[in-house]
């Protein structure tokens, strides 16, 4: 007769990531979901990734997709990393919406904007006249009202 040789019932659970955790959630990454979160503890629901933006790389056209949108028109991008790619292509819209308020939330404005460089995050930020903060958007930026534009 044999014997029962099956390893024990207890098994291990893995512990999910804040990433994936997030992406089961529809959002890219953790900072994305603190955010969503956040605003809705604001009552602002659904303003994820809700437009999309043209704007024109040399040679290609493309589409920016804002992450956050809020009901005053302020255009939040959450960044972890802030790629070259994603510098310039920013530069880009800024200079073909001129009238966007793109603002930053940053895991970490400190963060250097490449491996040896001097320059951080938050100093690329205000270089470019960009508005950024860290791992939330700051309340001002949620209570601000809607700025009128001229003729």
């Amino acid at each position: 007769m044999p014997t029962n040789t099956t390893p024990s019932t207890k098994r291990k659970t893995k512990r999910r990531s804040a990433r994936s955790l997030a992406r089961a959630k529809g959002f890219r990454s953790g900072l994305e979901d603190k955010v969503a979160i956040q605003l809705a503890e604001h009552g602002i629901v659904d303003c994820y990734e809700t437009s999309k933006i043209p704007y024109i790389q040399p040679e290609k056209r493309r589409t920016y997709t804002p992450d956050f949108v809020l009901p005053n028109g302020i255009v939040v991008e959450t960044k972890g990393i802030f790629s070259l790619d994603d510098r310039q292509k920013h530069l880009w819209i800024k200079d073909q919406w001129p009238d966007l308020d793109i603002r930053f939330v940053f895991s970490n404005s400190n963060a250097k904007i490449r491996k040896g460089s001097k320059t951080t995050y938050a100093m690329w930020c205000e270089k470019n006249d960009f508005q950024y903060a860290d791992k939330l958007i700051p309340d001002t930026w949620i209570k601000t009202r809607r700025k009128k534009r001229g003729r």
